[in-house]
């Protein structure tokens, strides 16, 4: 056999070194892959077509409430559509988007792991997560469901003849998937970390999800059970919500809300963690405080399961509870304030760089904020007494579960973008997108404040003429809103293909997830790190790196 001869003035074209995306291309090895950065960009994928999907219903709100009269849709559509809105918006995207797309990519790469304890059963969350998403897309195509996100009883036990069993069970499957993506997380923050990382050198992040993994594990399992017994109630008619049958309504409402509460952290500790990444790197310093950071996480976990009858002022628990709940709903907003303090604290005198995820970092902080004091002003009896139903609390929970959530996922994404892909995304679109969020945002929420202030009750397709103007004003802003959730999937789709080439730390960032290759080898290191310095080390980054980069 002849040799092949390569010209003196020619190299051999370099081999491109495997990567997670690289290392084969076939549909069949990403279904059955076992690498967990694999299954974060299935999730990715998977849970922005339920983003986009709950914002067409949000749209279609909007359009209804653009007018007072009910002239876009009849008055039981409308409930379908609200319905269908908050159950995909809460179960399908805002408890699994930033768990099971940043964490499932970040958590073995932040402390030196190769893998997730579990890979296989990683992989089965997805598929549960996809078989729970195709049910509940077969529930809105043959009917929908009309008693509201919350399946509250003996409406959806007798009252309603919509498809309450099958969206109960869509939300059961969709629950063990958050069960299991928990327990991957616990044991493998536990048992997988690199030598010498401590737990008093984990990232926030980590911490967070630590956290929040905990509350999935322990607080899961109590909605599937409640979602069990309205099934039994249902298709039996067993005594146990409906008062005609022996059973206690109010039995359903503690049960749900034990989970439900605490699944508001679920949504909100994990992007808590991003802002805490974000803020040090772009303030180039240690987190202030970051022990009572650290415990922040896991106090406001302990804290989120002692307060969930706040939810039930107006139904008729004692006031002595009623009392009690208050108080501890107050509590709960001093590990939050923790926090935001020291964020704010660690600002001071930093290196700030204004790049696009310090924006959304910044916005977190704004919306967050509002939502958690307006939070107390629910937790307040007469307060809560006077606008419960009304567009106020509308305003309150977006505030917390879509704008700071989104926030610390947007900013997360825009952040270890270049790690995931391995290429940088347009500053100057990305800038646009966060301002358009931020702007669009307010526009839309915030006049609802006012709305259930005056009373403007939620879940009504008609409503008096004299609150035509703010709905108008709050249908214009989601427009914006819109504009901005759109402009990220555009350039990041296009910089797959025309980005800047990332290197390994384009941010000079402080973590083992930016001492790999960007895209991460397949098993993340080629030799197992040794960590010997202490979290976010940016006094210790020569002082040509001090400031982050902002990419162009």
């Amino acid at each position: 056999m002849a040799s092949t001869v390569i010209p003196a003035n020619r190299a051999p074209a370099p081999t491109p070194k495997l990567n997670y995306l690289n290392n084969g291309h076939t549909l069949k090895s990403w279904l059955l892959t076992t690498d967990h950065k694999r299954i974060a960009v299935l999730y990715l994928i998977s849970v922005t077509a339920f983003f986009f999907l709950g914002g067409f219903f949000a749209m279609l709100i909007r359009l209804e409430l653009l007018t007072p009269q009910g002239d876009l849709m009849q008055a039981d559509t409308y409930n379908k559509v609200f319905t269908m809105h908050g159950i995909i918006m809460v179960f399908f995207f805002l408890i699994p988007v930033v768990p099971a797309v940043l964490g499932n990519f970040l958590v073995p790469l932040m402390i030196g792991a190769k893998d997730l304890a579990f890979p296989r059963i990683n992989l089965l969350s997805w598929y549960l997560y996809i078989i729970g998403g195709i049910l509940i897309s077969h529930v809105m195509l043959t009917g929908g469901v009309d008693t509201g996100w919350t399946f509250y009883t003996p409406f959806s036990t007798e009252y309603t003849n919509t498809k309450i069993v099958e969206a109960g069970l869509a939300v059961f499957i969709a629950g063990f998937s958050s069960i299991f993506t928990g327990l991957n997380f616990i044991v493998t923050i536990h048992r997988m970390r690199a030598p010498g990382l401590t737990w008093d050198r984990l990232p926030l992040f980590i911490w967070s999800n630590y956290a929040t993994s905990l509350v999935m594990v322990l607080g899961t399992p109590v909605v599937a059970i409640t979602i069990v017994l309205v099934a039994v109630e249902r298709l039996f008619h067993l005594g146990i919500f409906d008062p005609r049958l022996g059973g206690d309504p109010l039995l359903f409402q503690h049960l749900f809300w034990f989970y439900s509460h605490p699944a508001v952290y679920i949504m909100i500790l994990p992007s808590m963690g991003v802002v805490s990444e974000l803020i040090a790197c772009f303030a180039r310093k240690r987190v202030f405080g970051y022990k009572f950071v650290a415990l922040s996480s896991v106090a406001i976990a302990v804290f989120g399961f002692l307060v969930w009858a706040h939810h039930m002022f107006v139904a008729g628990i004692s006031l002595y509870a009623a009392m009690i709940f208050s108080f501890l709903s107050f509590s709960v907003g001093v590990p939050s304030a923790v926090k935001v303090f020291n964020w704010t604290a660690t600002l001071y005198k930093g290196s700030i760089s204004y790049a696009t995820p310090m924006l959304y970092a910044f916005g977190f902080i704004g919306l967050f904020t509002m939502g958690g004091l307006t939070g107390l002003m629910l937790a307040t009896i007469g307060i809560d007494v006077h606008v419960t139903d009304t567009y106020f609390v509308v305003a309150h929970f977006h505030y917390v579960m879509v704008g700071g959530v989104l926030m610390g996922y947007l900013g997360g994404m825009h952040f270890w973008w270049p790690k995931i892909t391995g290429r940088m995304y347009p500053e100057a679109w990305a800038k646009l997108s966060a301002l358009l969020v931020f702007v669009g945002f307010n526009l839309t929420f915030f006049p609802q404040f006012i709305l259930g202030y005056v009373g403007m009750p939620r879940r009504y397709w008609q409503y008096p003429p004299e609150f035509q103007a703010l709905n108008v004003l709050s249908t214009a802003g989601a427009s914006i809103l819109a504009a901005g959730y759109l402009l990220p999937m555009i350039y990041f789709v296009w910089s797959l293909r025309y980005g800047k080439i990332a290197g390994a730390n384009p941010w000079h960032a402080a973590g083992l997830e930016w001492k790999t290759t960007s895209p991460p080898p397949t098993f993340n290191f080629d030799e197992t790190p040794v960590v010997t310095w202490e979290a976010y080390n940016y006094d210790e980054i020569p002082p040509w790196e001090r400031r982050a980069p902002v990419a162009r």
